[in-house]
This record gives structure tokens, sequence and C-alpha cells, in this order.
């Protein structure tokens, strides 16, 4: 429950318009009964925590993945799915028809929100460190603007020519906290640490072959950072990765300066 309504309900009780019990029961955060009998869906994520529920596809059939997509969507203005299919697309479609497919990084969203809802707070920058890492990327990017970030984005500067790199570094030590895409041997997200006082987050890709072991390689070398103020998400977890930039800017929790 956002602090508006909590006013609201402590003002019903005191004018004497609202009972103790109503009031409890509209304050309690105790999740709702299910309303799909394959999934209890949290509506009071928003509340807790400063975003709607988000919905991984992989592995859910897309008549499940379109029916609690939908849901959430009702009630909360806003969804997002993660690793999804075009045919849960199409389905969502039918009952949302503004929803949008991002094939690159096989995500759907939509956004119904007013703008006076909507934030856009600057200081998000996503760098990838070559164009394989983009559809991983992008899902970084989009997670991060859905939660009110305005994201700005570097791409294809990895250490094999990292002279590149040297011509983004305006842009990348006026970032507030990075996430830094990569694969292969993971070395980008340690290089970009040692040049900027902001967070990095390390962000691994699967992309790769042989000894990469589908981006373990990428994932141990950021674990093992020299770099300062490296923190790791998994492989290809690019939602998480753009939660977490959200965060520390301070989207989550209604605060547009840090």
């Amino acid at each position: 429950m956002n602090n508006s309504r909590m006013l609201e309900v402590l003002r019903l009780v005191s004018d004497g318009e609202m009972s103790a019990d109503q009031a409890a029961s509209e304050l309690s955060l105790t999740t709702p009964p299910a309303d799909l009998d394959f999934a209890t869906l949290d509506h009071d994520r928003a509340d807790r925590i400063g975003f709607p529920e988000v919905v991984y596809g992989l592995s859910k059939t897309p008549k499940d993945t379109a029916e609690i997509a939908t849901r959430i969507y009702e009630r909360a203005g806003v969804v997002l799915v993660t690793k999804s299919s075009e045919e849960a697309f199409e389905l969502i479609k039918k009952s949302v028809p503004e929803v949008a497919w991002e094939d690159d990084s096989q995500a759907i969203w939509a956004d119904r929100r007013g703008e006076t809802e909507k934030r856009s707070i600057p200081g998000v920058t996503v760098v990838a460190a070559g164009t394989s890492d983009l559809p991983i990327a992008r899902e970084a990017v989009l997670t991060a603007t859905l939660m009110g970030c305005d994201v700005a984005t570097i791409n294809d500067i990895g250490v094999a020519g990292l002279h590149r790199l040297s011509h983004r570094m305006d842009e990348l030590v006026s970032a507030r906290v990075l996430v830094v895409v990569a694969g292969m041997e993971g070395a980008l997200p340690s290089v970009i640490a040692g040049l900027v006082r902001a967070p990095v987050i390390a962000l691994p890709t699967s992309v790769g072959y042989g000894a990469s072991l589908g981006g373990v390689a990428a994932l141990l070398a950021m674990l093992n950072s020299c770099a300062p103020g490296v923190s790791v998400v998994n492989i290809d977890n690019g939602f998480g990765a753009g939660y977490q930039a959200a965060s520390i800017i301070g989207a989550t929790w209604g605060r547009s300066e840090a």
C-alpha cells in the first residue's frame, strides 16, 4: 500500500467512516488468495518494493504466461515478461492490444500508467562489450526504463579494442551506476570499474564457445574482479541487472535524487 492510500485509510478511521477491522484488512500485507488455479499473483508487490511482479517467461506455457501477464497488467497498469515467446505475445495481445514485443531481448511489455505516475531518472548507463551481448543488454535497458530510469547506452567497446572505450570516457564517468555486459572472457567490467567512481553491475552473458562454458568463464572472471565497486548478477540476467541499477538510482522508492 502506498503512503497516500495509507493516510486516506487512517483519515477514514479518524472520521469514523471506516471500522478498525476494515482498516486492518486494508493495511494488511497478507497476500490475497490466488486468483488463478496455477499461480498466486503478488498484486501488492509494487506497494512493498516499488515495482509490480515481473513474469519470467521461460518454461511457462504461452497460455499460462498470457493469463498471468494480463492479470498483472489489469491491476498494476504495467507489465514486463522476460525471456518469453512470440506465441505468448500474440495471446496477450488479444486482451491487451497495446502490448509490445521486443524481438532482440525476447521480452513482452505494456505500460498504460499516466505521465504523472512515470519517472525518468537519469544516471543509469548500460554498456555492452560486443554486439552479440546486445539482447541481454537490452533486457537490462527495458527493465530499468519501465522502472522509471532514463537509460543511456554504449555499445561495442569490448577489450579487444580498448581504444573504443577511451572515446566514451565522458559518458562513462558521468554515469551514477553502470551495467556492464560481457561474454567471452568477461574482462570489461573490471576495466571500467578501475576508471569510474560509480558502482558497476557486472552482467555475464552466455556468448562464447568452448571453454567459455556458456558464460561460466565470464561469471567467474567477474566474481574474481580485482577492481573495487563491482557486483555481479547471474549469467544472462539482464532483468536482475536493470532492476538493481534502478534500485540504486532510487527508482523503486520514489526518490529522484541519490
